[in-house]
């Protein structure tokens, strides 16, 4: 088999498109057609600085391309960018939890669960333990323990009292 440019820049082109299987973010993907589109530059004879520069330029159309109009046409409404953490969740309600092999309270966020505890006037002095499905709305992180307030104002329980 000849190893001409072409063949090697359709190898690549291939396991970039295979590797895109892993991540879904459709970034590999413009690059697996950019590398095409370069074996085609190699299968005309330009010489290796000129396939290098179409590399780069056709990367530099279809990465873009790729993230900006053509992932978002694949994302349910209302999805927004970014990782958990970066802000995109504050204000949002959430349902407290316990954990199941220490009870501990918090909130699940894009199926990960947090520690939470309450914000508070005094620093860190903010509570850790809330009852299992009780709604609270996020705020922030500190590190990684979720700080919420209550959505709704908790019954307190000392103002109710047993009368028999």
């Amino acid at each position: 088999m000849d190893w001409n440019p072409a063949v090697i820049w359709l190898i690549i082109a291939l396991l970039l498109g295979l590797a895109e299987l892993t991540t879904g973010g459709l970034v590999l993907l413009a690059l697996a057609a950019a590398a095409a589109l370069t074996a085609a530059l190699a299968g005309l004879g330009l010489s290796l600085p000129w396939q290098l520069l179409g590399m780069g330029v056709f990367s530099g159309v279809l990465v873009p391309l790729a993230v900006w109009v053509i992932r978002p046409r694949f994302s349910p409404r209302g999805v927004a960018y970014g990782t958990t953490g970066t802000g995109v969740e504050k204000g949002h309600t959430y349902t407290t939890l316990k954990r199941d092999f220490d009870g501990a309270s918090g909130i699940k966020i894009n199926g990960d669960f947090y520690r939470l505890r309450v914000a508070d006037s005094a620093e860190g002095s903010g509570e850790t333990e809330l009852p299992a499905g009780t709604p609270v709305i996020f705020e922030s992180f500190d590190g990684t323990t979720a700080i919420v307030h209550l959505a709704h104002p908790a019954p307190d329980s000392r103002a109710t009292h047993d009368t028999e």
